[in-house]
Order: structure tokens, then sequence, then C-alpha cells
């Protein structure tokens, strides 16, 4: 057995900054009290930090988890990061960040789903634990497979599979999204979004699972965004780009994170039903 001499400080740091993020998710998305406990009635707009913390409205609660995965998400995005300009990158960080990943992005996405559908829950108790599980179980699975293919000459430029990250980011961003729109439309209308929302989102988050553990190629949008040089009508569109999302932000990230993780795979079925029909087509020809 080979001892572990020295372990970079400030990585880990980051990297466990992301556990314990993941570890709130989980602790916030269980006080979120079974159907029928608690009377959901509108409530206003809550003015402190104080009364948001310690509210048990569960949009309030599920927004928590969502923005905490978020944020495991920017400590996950830096510890990288900070490892490799500090040239002290390691297999032990690259094995506890995929532990603490398996936690903040497949078990509290997994139960904040669970959270999210309490409607479902009550019809369908199996197939929501099942959808829950599966997709904490392609998280574990495409990060231990990431850390087996991957090599110190990977540029991490292209993912093989949907990233886990980017998977609990579409659930954590309905989740806020959830209560944004809570807090600024119309209770009824807020009923029937919430309606359509938890008949289609365990559906997604199985496909979403499955993308996980697939080929599909999908590009390291941060490296590609910020790495090398860009002209300057390109910065400018960047510029512009992120200020747009900032205004409209609770819409923007869902629906983002939703084409992120759709668009590779139908551009991947696309070309491979285009390529098909040629080769039927030379085949006939």
């Amino acid at each position: 057995m080979r001892r572990l001499r020295a372990v970079a400080v400030f990585p880990t740091i980051f990297t466990l900054g992301n556990l314990v993020c993941g570890f709130f998710a989980i602790v916030v998305a269980s006080r979120i009290a079974k159907p029928g406990e608690i009377a959901v009635v509108p409530s206003p707009r809550l003015d402190s930090a104080r009364e948001l913390f310690g509210s048990v409205d569960p949009t309030h609660n599920l927004m928590l988890c969502g923005a905490l995965i978020f944020l495991a998400m920017i400590f996950d995005m830096f510890d990288g990061q900070v490892a490799r300009m500090a040239r002290v990158a390691s297999d032990f960080g690259a094995q506890l960040d995929s532990l603490c990943d398996v936690v903040s992005f497949g078990v509290a996405p997994g139960i904040l789903l669970v959270k999210m559908c309490p409607q479902f829950t009550q019809v369908h108790r199996e197939a929501i634990w099942f959808i829950a599980a599966l997709f904490a179980c392609c998280a574990a699975m495409r990060l231990a497979r990431f850390n087996v293919e991957s090599d110190e000459d990977d540029d991490h430029t292209m993912f093989e599979g949907l990233p886990s990250p980017a998977a609990a980011a579409v659930i954590a961003g309905f989740a806020v999204l959830s209560y944004q729109l809570r807090n600024e439309i119309n209770y009824a209308d807020f009923q029937g979004f919430d309606h359509w929302l938890q008949l289609t989102l365990p559906p997604a988050a199985m496909v979403i699972g499955l993308l996980m553990v697939s080929r599909v190629p999908y590009p390291h949008f941060v490296n590609h965004l910020v790495r090398g040089q860009k002209t300057f009508p390109q910065l400018v569109g960047i510029v512009f780009a992120v200020m747009a999302l900032l205004a409209v932000r609770w819409y923007a990230i869902p629906v983002a994170c939703s084409l992120y993780a759709l668009t590779p795979p139908l551009a991947h079925g696309w070309r491979w039903l285009w390529g098909h029909r040629h080769l039927m087509l030379r085949r006939t020809g």
C-alpha cells in the first residue's frame, strides 16, 4: 500500500466546499413536508434573509436547494483550475472531486426531484424513487468512467456523455424558476405551471440520467468560452450574451441548461440519420 504523503490545501478546500453545498442541499430538501402535511397557500415575497431561510413554504426550500447545487457547481468549476494553476493536481484531488460530485450532482438532485414532484409521487410512488435512484446511479457511473478514461494529455475540450454538473443544473434550474414564478405571477397560473412541471420533469430526469452514461459528445462550455484569444466582435458578443442572460437569469438558467443537455444528442442523432440515409442511397443507387 502506497501512503499519501502530502495534500494540496487550497484546491482541497474548494472541493470540500462542493461537498458541503451538496450536503446542505439535501438538508434543505429534507425540510419540505410530505404532500398534505402543510397547506400551501400564496405567500408574499419575503423581505429578509432570516424570513427566507426560516420559511416552511416548499418553493422557498426548493429554491435554496437549487441555489446550493449551483454554488456547488461554482466550487467544482474552480477547484481543478486552482490545482492546475498551482501545479498541485493529483490523483487524490481527482478522486475526492468525484466523490463530492456524486453527493452534489447525483444524490442531491435526485432528492430534489422527488420533493419537486409531490403530485407525481402520490400517483407513482415507486416510479419517482426509481427515477431518482437511476439519476444518482448514472451520475456515479459517469464520474467513475471519467476517472478511468481520462489522462494527463486530455485537454478537456469535449466530454463523452452529459457532465454530471450540467445534468444537476437542469433540475436545480427549474427549482429556482418555480420560486421566482410563484412570486411574480398569479397563484392559479403558478399552479398550472407547477402541474405540467411535475408531469414532465421525472421523465426528463430519466432521459438526462441516461445521457450522462451515453457516448454523445458534449463541448466543455467554459473552456471553449475562456481559453485562447478571441476577436473583438467575439468578445462583444460574449459580453452582450452574458448581460442578456443576467437580465432574465431566472428564466434563462433552466432553458440554457436544458438546451445544453438536449442539443448535442439531437444533433448527434440527426447526423447519424443523415449519414445512414446517404449510405442507403449509395447502396440502392
